[in-house]
């Protein structure tokens, strides 16, 4: 994990556990605050993107707050969903609080863990810590007549060699058969891993399916092409597993990172498709400020090339720090958030407009944010059809627990 922002996780962290404990520029677009999180009991610390269900409806995870529990006081985090409440606001329903049983054998603290549905509507994410072991946890939530009931469907830290510390959450291929990666392994090489979870019986049973190189961890989520192929990032590299015919997987880089001053460095965003199969993400830190970089990788016969699209510099008028990955419209505009704290604002929301031709993309700010509004996005951002933008911050708001926003052009 970066230095820079292992630092601030623990500063946000604290801050906000002080704030729960004492509670037990102008701009084109228009923001609205659907909702401010007020820490317990809801939930506090959205890192997660919002999943919706093209009903209306959001739902995401808190990485604390809900319910005070043994470990920790601040709460170990929720499952919310978020619907129209009809005066153009969003109500908010926690689906379920984790570290509701002994020892928070079913989970706590899920931090970018996206939320996915099943064909059946089911939902499923991971947690960083918790579970059977303490290390983490794979849950599925049900919805059944009487509300949602939650499963941990894994439990990190089984035997040597698997993973701990799940970072981000899942993806599911079309048998049904779940993906994700931990941050470092059990062997004390401090690889991170990618998994997968298949159903066996009535149960399921997990394999790790690739290791990254030792020191390396993996906190970028995955994401999968129409083959079956899967992409991932760690900390300096990407990579791409393929199936081998017989029931597992071949491994290899598809680009490693340089570093300052001439790529990115702390691949922490999730890698996304365009339409034509270029892939494209954030990192960290690097690019020509070492302010982390916006970085595109296209397909070229049997390899991959690289080209930084953005280096940010930093200032208040450009921010730093993009944590959540990228989001890409129709006409292959780019959207993101920057999460660093600058003098004049708590993040950013920034677009890097498409190129006609073989032309450079240009960076605008969509919004700063003033701490009012939200502060630090550090989540994915998600759009819908009419180019409305929607988010999470963990910081700022009415209560200074984080709120879910949306950007209205």
């Amino acid at each position: 994990m970066s230095r820079k922002f292992s630092a601030r996780l623990g500063f946000v962290i604290a801050v906000s556990a002080l704030l729960l404990g004492a509670s037990l520029a102008a701009h084109a677009q228009t923001e609205t605050v659907l909702y401010n999180f007020a820490g317990i009991p809801d939930g506090a610390n959205s890192w997660s993107s919002l999943t919706a269900d093209g009903k209306g409806n959001f739902y995401g995870t808190t990485n604390i707050g809900g319910m005070a529990c043994a470990e920790t006081q601040s709460g170990c985090g929720t499952v919310f969903e978020l619907s129209p409440n009809g005066v153009g606001g969003l109500e908010e329903t926690v689906l379920y609080r984790f570290c509701s049983e002994a020892n928070c054998t079913d989970g706590a603290n899920p931090l970018t863990s996206d939320l996915i549905f099943d064909g059946a509507g089911n939902l499923y994410g991971t947690t960083w810590n918790g579970g059977t072991n303490g290390y983490g946890a794979v849950f599925e939530l049900n919805h059944t007549g009487a509300g949602w009931k939650e499963t941990v469907l894994y439990s990190f830290g089984s035997y040597p060699g698997d993973g701990i510390g799940p970072f981000s959450g899942v993806i599911m291929d079309s048998a049904g058969n779940l993906y994700g990666t931990t941050q470092i392994d059990m062997n004390g090489g401090g690889g991170g891993t990618v998994f997968e979870l298949s159903p066996s019986g009535g149960g399921w049973k997990e394999q790790v399916i690739y290791t990254a190189q030792a020191g390396e961890g993996i906190d970028a989520g995955l994401t999968m092409d129409a083959a079956g192929n899967i992409f991932g990032a760690g900390y300096y590299s990407v990579f791409e597993l393929s199936p081998n015919g017989n029931g597992g997987w071949n491994s290899r880089l598809i680009h490693s990172f340089r570093g300052y001053p001439h790529d990115g460095w702390f691949a922490y965003g999730t890698p996304a498709f365009d339409q034509e199969g270029n892939l494209y993400g954030t990192t960290l830190e690097g690019g020509k400020d070492d302010n982390g970089t916006v970085y595109k990788l296209s397909p070229v016969k049997k390899r991959w090339e690289e080209r930084v699209l953005h280096s940010f510099k930093g200032t208040a008028h450009d921010g730093y720090e993009p944590f959540g990955g990228v989001t890409l419209d129709s006409a292959g505009n780019i959207y993101g958030t920057t999460s660093g704290i600058t003098s004049t604002n708590y993040g950013t929301i920034f677009e890097l407009v498409a190129p006609v031709g073989k032309g450079a993309y240009k960076e605008k700010i969509i919004r700063a944010f003033n701490n009012t509004d939200g502060g630090e996005p550090v989540g994915g951002l998600i759009l819908d059809g009419a180019g409305n933008i929607y988010g999470t911050t963990i910081l700022g708001g009415s209560n200074g627990y984080g709120v879910v926003f949306e950007v209205t052009p």
